[in-house]
Order: structure tokens, then sequence, then C-alpha cells
């Protein structure tokens, strides 16, 4: 969702779709009932994320790097051997905000405040996705603040600071 009009054309005439972090695992199995790779774009920790989630391997996951064929680097900085070993290619992108987001920051909340319990989006790094205790779309970040028992503190990352 978060991607311009012309992404957003591109799926379209391609037969893709467009999705959001709340429906991707869906947007994945839509597109693996049609084919067996995925090209997802514009966000690869969404789309890396979401693989990992549905039991996709790691290895099975390139990443497209569209500034490498400029500079001569032929398919996306990828051999073809990966691309054709790959389940999903994700395009080298991201959301500047949850780029931003480091595994040490979940490190040093933790740190700083005992029980505190780290929730993320998963457009956040495979790696941020990891240490936190659960990650999930705004809504059900927002479903896990609501029911959790009061008293109950949270860190939503991206958004807090330290």
């Amino acid at each position: 969702m978060n991607s311009t009009a012309a992404i957003k054309a591109f799926c379209g005439e391609h037969g893709g779709l467009v999705c959001t972090s709340s429906n991707a695992r869906t947007a994945f199995e839509w597109a693996f009932a049609r084919g067996k790779r995925i090209l997802f774009l514009p966000d690869q920790h969404l789309g890396r994320n979401t693989g990992n989630a549905t039991g996709i391997p790691l290895e099975q996951m390139a990443v497209w790097d569209p500034w490498a064929i400029q500079i001569g680097q032929g398919q996306g900085g990828q051999t073809k051997q990966n691309l054709a070993a790959s389940r999903v290619i994700l395009w080298k992108g991201h959301c500047a905000v949850h780029q931003r987001f480091l595994p040490g920051h979940v490190d040093q909340v933790r740190a700083k405040y005992p029980g505190i319990q780290v929730i993320v989006h998963p457009e956040c790094r495979l790696e941020v996705c990891q240490k936190a205790d659960a990650m999930g779309s705004t809504e059900r970040l927002i479903a896990l603040v609501e029911q959790a028992p009061q008293g109950a503190i949270f860190a939503i990352g991206p958004r807090f600071t330290l």
C-alpha cells in the first residue's frame, strides 16, 4: 500500500496485487497458488519477514538490487542460479522509518525497562523482528496492547526512542 501509483500499476499490469502488512501472508498464499516464485516489492523486509513466517528458508529469498543493473551487475546483483533457486525475489527497497530501528534498540529498551514487551511491524529488519515478542500490522499491535493485562508495558517499534 505504501508505494507509488506506478508500482501499483506495475503490479496490476503483470497480474499481481498490492498488499499491506495485515494481508501479506494471504497475498503470499494467493501468489503461490498461481506460480512458484514471487517478486515482492517495494519493501524487502515485509517480504522477508512474511516469507520467513510462512516457512520459506532465507536461502530461498534473493534480494534484487535495481541499482546493480546500472553498474553492470546484470541480474540485480544475483546469479542466475540464485534467482532460479529463489521462491521469493525481494526488491531492494524499504521504509526509511522502519529501517532505522536496529536490533540494538530492542536490547537497549529491554535493559532500561525490564519486563517490557517489544512489538514491531514486519517492515522492520528480520533481526529486529526475531528479537521482538510479537510482530504484526498496526491493527494487530493495537489489539495486543488492548488485550494485555493492566500494567503491561510495551515498546512499539519503530515508534519509541530511548
